[in-house]
């Protein structure tokens, strides 16, 4: 149903909003900041270098093609542009030089204090080189093929984000000819990372990079000639899948083969060592048809994911955060059955402050409860091993009517996705894709129930996904609820994913795409009316990323009626904050912790009158109009006192891990800007509150 407002979200389309993309680099370089922080443990600060690398190669894996390619084309006016294409690259290669130089003079440094040492070729003493002589002969030799470029032999196929090494040759081959040019193109069985022994480590940690490994011995895989200049390199290609499920017959057939193929997508990025010649890198450069803002030098390995590997080898948990131990959801008493205890109220909960077990406890109770007739549940992203996805299955053996919802377009999480629907369905369980051109982002589980004569529903709903890895880093709300007309709304959720027949009027949860964005319009246009009417009115979100224009544009609005507005938004926030005649009223800050803050929380008061949502979309453009994304209200007064407290209040009062943006577009860290007060953390804060007591 249209929604009317008294104001038209395009009025203020004079705004200047932020960029998107160059607003997700600016979170990076949040995240960066922690690595350099001597109060954050030192391996940990090693992963947070890392986690930036791991965003940037999904940035330009999923985003940096249309930028590309409208540069190549020369445009020069839209959203993609050759003047986006150009302000990203220096961006971009801002961060990456930061990144690089944190590492050398801050990382490195740190390590060789605490006796750990990555050891570069020139560093190794004669007993140490042996080994890694060995080593190499041993473990990697066997496993490289060099190809000399010739007629015969073009330049081989390279994967995304592989590991190889390009190299220029003195001398003939061996029949007689002067092919100059090699590509050595490393497998990925082979570990980035090795441990020296003991024996030859003497009482540190010493390690070598498999890029350091290769590079000593190179020359023994070109008998009878001269290497003359060489280089790692390592290109990534753009990596989002694209179907139209329209035109194909079986989406998850089509899927299988896009994977097949995303390994090999057109280049988009060019990472070479920084001693690489520039006749090396403009040929690479020509091979893989990139401009030369697409070539990013760096002073240490090209893929800093991968020295992830080094704090397993490490194996030191002094420099880690110390364990957290979460406690079983307080709500629940694992006593008694779970379905008694939400029988009497609604049950919530807080991850990873209390454990994802309650979910787990919840569908373990219902696979083996005899009255438990039908299972109905979203998947979006589980992983490889799930015990979750391996409860279903037991329910289907055990007779129960299990329905899945299966998002196979769920980015870099298909194959895990494709697999489970294989097994599910070949023991019985319905499996369906949802609605074809929109992905399945809501995450929700039905529980169908005999009590006496009649059928009852329990839901369980959350703004996180069904994932028992994430669950530990992530924070997100889980919600158990017996309520008729929530359970009923997701019943008739179910029903039109997988029958794709008429949605009916839902009674109290906001849908995308049907009515969450109106709905949300409307709240925002409730509070801005009360408050022009003499009624204070106040909206506080949380959420990962606010990038939808219209939103963005309307709370613009509502904050120039005189509405107070916090925004805490982890990601790209596309919205500009306290500016002069366009935002005063407006805060935005972003929280980067130990966890990833994930939860979605939506929060809207006129003079009395509290409304309070939890949601599994963040405020964007495709949250709203090209994906199934749910937001439920919180109507129990003492849960939803709970939420404003730990999710809300909590995160406005964090003095610690906070950071404020500011009118000229740049975040500031806000311990920064108080001196005399000790900080706080919100995060820390819930640990406590939350952690289970060794008494």
């Amino acid at each position: 149903m249209a929604i009317s407002h008294n104001f038209s979200p395009n009025a203020d389309r004079a705004v200047q909003l932020i960029d998107r993309d160059l607003s997700f680099l600016a979170f990076n370089r949040r995240v960066l900041e922690l690595s350099k922080q001597t109060s954050v443990p030192l391996l940990e600060r090693l992963r947070y270098l890392c986690i930036v690398s791991s965003n940037l190669d999904e940035f330009f894996e999923v985003r940096a093609s249309l930028h590309l390619k409208a540069a190549q084309s020369e445009l020069t006016t839209g959203t993609y542009s050759l003047g986006s294409f150009e302000r990203l690259s220096q961006a971009a290669h801002e961060l990456v030089n930061d990144q690089y130089q944190i590492y050398n003079q801050n990382i490195i440094p740190a390590f060789a204090k605490k006796g750990i040492h990555i050891l570069s070729f020139s560093e190794r003493n004669e007993e140490q080189s042996d080994w890694v002589k060995r080593y190499f002969n041993q473990e990697v030799k066997p496993l490289l093929i060099p190809v000399g470029l010739d007629p015969a032999h073009p330049f081989p196929q390279v994967a995304n984000k592989s590991l190889n090494f390009i190299v220029r040759l003195r001398g003939k081959d061996a029949l007689g000819r002067f092919n100059e040019i090699a590509i050595v193109k490393v497998p990925r069985v082979l570990p980035r990372m090795i441990k020296l022994p003991p024996k030859v480590s003497k009482n540190q940690t010493l390690l070598v990079s498999l890029s350091s490994v290769i590079r000593a011995h190179l020359k023994d895989l070109f008998e009878g000639r001269e290497v003359v200049h060489f280089s790692q390199f390592r290109v990534t290609r753009n990596s989002d899948l694209s179907v139209d499920e329209e035109d194909v017959r079986n989406l998850r057939t089509a899927l299988r083969q896009g994977l097949e193929h995303r390994h090999f997508g057109e280049a988009v990025r060019l990472e070479v060592s920084s001693g690489c010649t520039e006749y090396l890198s403009d040929l690479l450069l020509k091979q893989f048809d990139l401009p030369p803002e697409s070539l990013y030098r760096v002073q240490g390995p090209v893929n800093l994911v991968r020295l992830n590997q080094s704090i397993d080898l490490v194996n030191n948990p002094s420099l880690l955060f110390k364990p957290y131990a979460a406690s079983f959801p307080k709500q629940l008493n694992t006593g008694l059955s779970i379905f008694d205890q939400v029988s009497k109220g609604d049950v919530l909960f807080h991850q990873p402050f209390e454990s994802f077990d309650g979910v787990l406890s919840f569908l373990r109770e219902a696979v083996n409860d005899p009255s438990v007739l039908a299972i109905k549940q979203t998947i979006y992203r589980t992983g490889a091993n799930s015990e979750l996805m391996d409860l279903l299955r037991q329910a289907v053996i055990r007779g129960k009517e299990v329905t899945v919802v299966v998002e196979l377009k769920a980015r870099f999480d298909e194959e895990a996705n494709i697999n489970w629907a294989d097994r599910l369905e070949q023991i019985g369980a319905q499996v369906v894709y949802g609605v074809v051109g929109l992905k399945t982002h809501a995450k929700m589980l039905l529980i169908t129930r005999k009590e006496g004569k009649y059928l009852k529903h329990y839901a369980h709903l959350s703004t996180g996904n069904y994932n028992p890895v994430t669950s530990r880093l992530y924070t997100d709300i889980s919600y158990l609820t017996k309520d008729p007309a929530i359970t009923g709304d997701v019943e008739n959720i179910f029903i039109h994913l997988a029958s794709q027949s008429t949605l009916p009027k839902l009674k109290t949860i906001w849908l995308a795409p049907f009515d969450l964005q109106n709905n949300l319009l409307a709240s925002i246009d409730r509070v801005a009316k009360g408050v022009r009417l003499g009624r204070p009115g106040r909206i506080v979100l949380k959420m990962n990323s606010l990038t939808d224009e219209r939103l963005a544009l309307a709370l613009i609005q509502a904050g120039k009626w005189g509405v107070d507005i916090d925004l805490i938004v982890r990601g790209a926030c596309i919205l500009p904050a306290q500016v002069e005649g366009v935002s005063e009223r407006i805060k935005v800050r972003s929280i980067v912790g130990r966890f990833l803050e994930h939860s979605r929380v939506f929060y809207f008061r006129s003079g009395e009158d509290e409304k309070l949502y939890l949601s599994s979309a963040d405020w964007m453009n495709r949250n709203m109009l090209r994906r199934i994304e749910l937001a439920w209200p919180v109507q129990d007064e003492v849960l939803k006192r709970r939420v404003i407290d730990e999710c809300l209040v909590a995160y406005l009062f964090d003095t610690k891990d906070a950071w404020q943006l500011g009118p000229n577009g740049e975040y500031t860290q806000v311990f920064k800007q108080q001196t005399a007060i000790p900080p706080l953390s919100a995060q820390q804060a819930l640990m406590t509150r939350h952690a289970v007591r060794n008494t």
